[in-house]
């Protein structure tokens, strides 16, 4: 392992730490558990095809997605494991993407990252990306892959069926346990902050709320899950499933309206499901400070700070994760990558977490605010421990 931070890759085949000690080589040795993220696509891409996958919005002429942080960070940190330079050229970077093709790309990039399991969001797949199975194979050294059912995709998929308004709520419900029972599954997701917000009634709806809600659903051709009455009786399902609830908060597409997917709208809600099962924030950026709070004061709620950590860059890491780890409970932080489409995001979302935790916690150890025993407890616990509390994955003991 490099002495100075300057040497590209360490001896695990992972870029190496920026700096020494302890606390950096045990996050550079540990096999993270990456508890939320997605497939990578399993073709080739031009330099359009993957700019577009490098934003959360839309390319826009004349502005290259390579020139922001995320961009930036892909030609420094990503360029080296496909042989390039560090800072190489845009177009020489896609262009050997193109060379080494696609699977051998994926490879490189998944086994690079040092993840163990993956718990991969398949409730948006469109054609040409890789299912949980085939990331688990391109990451290789025994990674393995659970499922996480995104609900909206079930409830859509209800409506697409042509059910009767009146059975909607049972018809869902049953579309619901049956999706959760498959092999391999181990939590469900709601993209309520994307569909409605979070600032809803937190009450459980009524069946004649709900069957009124989907007559009026089923009217306009169903389609899109965005009824706010619908989304609540989505949440309140979830509860009855029993599994972990992934719910995806803060930074996002320009689908989504950021003010209302601060968690703390959820606060009510979260006091009436109170006991029953494990909420996960995901990502939280702008609000991982209040995404923190609910993690101090509510027993079930748990977070990470994913998607945002490969968008700022491993330099601006450590000061998301400093604010997300104010107050947090040290047992209610995971990791994960949030990375779809590129492989690249693998790398960077991990790459990220482990330069920002290790900095963050060595500067306590340095000025004695933490003891490095339990520096160390911190990182097995952030990287992987928490998550297979949680998700009680079949292979655990």
């Amino acid at each position: 392992m490099s002495t100075t931070g300057r040497t590209e890759m360490g001896t695990t085949g992972r870029p190496a730490p920026p700096t020494t000690g302890p606390v950096a080589e045990a996050l550079a040795a540990l096999p993270l558990v990456d508890h939320h993220c997605h497939g990578v696509v399993t073709a080739d891409l031009d330099l359009p095809g993957f700019e577009s996958l490098l934003t959360e919005g839309e390319p826009w002429p004349g502005i290259s997605p390579f020139d922001s942080p995320v961009g930036i960070a892909v030609r420094r940190h990503c360029a080296p494991v496909l042989d390039l330079p560090r800072h190489a050229p845009a177009d020489e970077y896609v262009a050997r993407r193109a060379e080494l093709g696609a699977d051998e790309v994926n490879r490189r990039f998944l086994s690079a990252a040092g993840t163990e399991v993956f718990c991969v969001d398949t409730g948006y797949t469109p054609e040409g990306l890789t299912t949980p199975e085939q990331l688990a194979e391109a990451a290789g050294a025994g990674a393995v892959a659970y499922e996480v059912v995104r609900l909206e995709s079930v409830a859509e998929a209800v409506a697409a069926a042509e059910v009767e308004p009146g059975e909607y709520a049972r018809t869902f419900e049953a579309a619901a346990w049956e999706a959760v029972r498959q092999p391999g599954v181990v939590a469900v997701k709601s993209v309520a902050a994307y569909r409605t917000g979070f600032d809803l009634d937190p009450a459980r709806p009524t069946e004649g709320e709900v069957t009124e809600a989907a007559r009026r659903w089923l009217a306009r051709g169903g389609g899109r899950l965005a009824d706010p009455v619908l989304v609540r009786h989505l949440l309140w399902t979830a509860v009855g499933l029993g599994l972990p609830l992934q719910l995806h908060t803060g930074f996002g597409d320009n689908d989504i309206r950021l003010h209302r997917s601060d968690p703390t709208h959820l606060t009510d809600w979260l006091h009436l499901t109170s006991g029953t099962i494990p909420v996960m924030l995901l990502h939280c950026w702008p609000y991982q400070r209040q995404a923190a709070y609910l993690a101090a004061v509510f027993e079930q709620v748990y977070l990470d700070v994913g998607l945002a950590l490969h968008h700022v860059g491993p330099s601006r890491a450590r000061a998301v994760l400093a604010e997300a780890t104010e107050i947090t409970p040290f047992r209610k932080l995971l990791y994960s990558s949030d990375a779809y489409g590129v492989a690249e995001f693998h790398l960077l979302g991990a790459l990220a977490f482990r330069r920002g935790l290790a900095g963050l916690l060595q500067e306590r150890v340095d000025t004695d605010e933490l003891s490095l025993p339990d520096a160390l407890r911190i990182v097995r616990w952030a990287g992987r421990d928490n998550a297979r509390r949680v998700y009680r994955f079949s292979d655990d003991t």
